[in-house]
């Protein structure tokens, strides 16, 4: 297999920083829980809630089953990432800068800085939504202080990857905190709820329905995330054995299946929150985050339920920054083969994403900020297949992975994803030019 050189090396700075336990199983285990989560956090950004609470409130539950698909498809593809990390040694867009001929490589780059744009401006213009929510800072100075973020990452990165793993993880225990005690008080409808798990026709049938359902697709499989993860996995120092390297992606597989079953319930809990407490009260077309937020008290009959909506928001837009600009990184780093300093090339890709955050801000104001988010993530679902593809190519071919090349069953399942993933996206732009 294709050996890399020691300056080549996803997230450079901490690649094999974290030690392995040699100890007992369970030891052995939690030393590789930690990557599943900065990946999870990305599959429950301020833009999936805009997506969730347009669907909630407009569909009731019925598009739950559209999260739980969405999760299941996002295990799948997350373990050929882990893979990819560990088996072969690289994330997915050095792979692909090594599999493809060079136009296609710059090709498959620029759609991917496209992807971290849409991802950084619906996680930036949440963010600065939860600061106005609850403490009254205006949006366009919100949107300037995401910029700290950059600051933060490097201050934890440099006592260690474990502190920005447990940040990230302090943040999702508040987010679910958050969302149980919200979803205790809408008292939600235990059958609808269970019914909404079912697939329905509708959803493909009705070209509204559809829209909100890919928004939320590509708001749950985002393409940073098969990248980042494909490159954090190697922050474990694994011994270079077929042995070690085999039981490695048994334990970060489970890390980020477990890791993504929580972010199924915060997804799940947004939508069900939506359709408890919008949808039954006969308000169908709530997906502005903050209208969202003031609806919520007096429809919850409890003054802590706004403050509870806006804490969480705030958590997720902090929690998914922060991974969103590590991934912005993975894919200059492994395309381009760029090298900056880390305050330097973390200023440079938060910075595109707040130039047009700022615009956005300034030209749609706060009343059109929901329909940009959701615009922002049908945009990330058209650029799914342009990552899920290559990744599912790639993990299948022996001369990539050598002895870890991805089993049979798992690359034809994953294939089927990716087709029905595209198959949707090619229904979405038929029912956009036909009107």
């Amino acid at each position: 297999m294709y050996k890399r050189s020691p300056f080549d090396r996803s997230l450079s700075e901490v690649h094999a920083s974290v030690p392995v336990s040699t100890g007992s199983f369970w030891r052995r285990a939690l030393s590789f829980a930690g990557p599943g989560y900065l990946v999870a956090t990305g599959y429950m950004d301020p833009g999936n809630w805009a997506t969730a609470l347009a669907g909630g409130s407009a569909f009731g539950y019925t598009l739950l089953t559209v999260c739980l698909i969405s999760n299941l498809i996002a295990i799948l593809l997350q373990a050929l990432c882990v893979r990819l990390g560990i088996g072969a040694g690289e994330d997915l867009a050095q792979a692909c800068r090594r599999a493809f001929p060079k136009p296609v490589a710059f090709v498959l780059w620029v759609l991917a800085e496209i992807a971290i744009c849409a991802t950084d401006l619906a996680e930036i213009i949440g963010t600065a939504i939860g600061l106005q929510l609850l403490f009254g800072i205006p949006l366009g100075i919100g949107v300037v202080l995401t910029a700290l973020d950059v600051f933060l990452v490097l201050a934890l990165q440099r006592i260690g990857f474990r502190w920005v793993e447990a940040f990230i993880i302090a943040l999702l225990v508040v987010i679910s905190v958050c969302f149980g005690i919200q979803i205790a008080m809408a008292q939600p409808e235990i059958g609808a709820l269970i019914n909404g798990f079912v697939p329905n026709v509708d959803i493909v049938n009705d070209p509204n329905m559809l829209y909100v359902a890919l928004g939320i697709l590509g708001a749950t499989v985002m393409p940073h995330n098969l990248y980042l993860h494909s490159a954090v996995v190697q922050t474990r120092a694994v011994e270079d054995t077929p042995q070690a390297k085999r039981e490695a992606i048994k334990f970060a597989t489970w890390d980020s299946s477990i890791a993504l079953m929580l972010a199924l319930f915060v997804n799940a809990s947004i939508l069900i929150l939506a359709a408890a407490t919008f949808h039954a009260n006969g308000h169908t077309e709530v997906g502005d985050l903050g209208q969202a937020s003031n609806m919520l008290n007096p429809l919850l009959g409890s003054d802590m339920a706004a403050t509870l909506f806006g804490i969480a928001l705030l958590c997720c837009g902090i929690n998914s920054t922060v991974t969103a600009t590590l991934a912005g990184q993975v894919v200059m780093e492994g395309f381009i083969n760029i090298r900056l300093k880390p305050a330097l090339r973390r200023l440079v890709t938060r910075g595109i994403a707040i130039v047009p955050a700022m615009f956005a801000v300034m030209y749609y104001g706060q009343s059109g900020t929901t329909k940009l988010l959701v615009m922002s993530q049908v945009v990330l679902s058209l650029q799914l297949p342009f990552a899920v593809i290559p990744l599912v190519w790639i993990t299948a071919r022996r001369k990539m992975m050598g002895n870890f090349t991805a089993p049979r069953w798992q690359t034809v399942l994953a294939a089927t994803a990716s087709a029905v993933i595209v198959g949707l996206n090619v229904k979405l732009l038929i029912d956009v030019w036909t009107g």
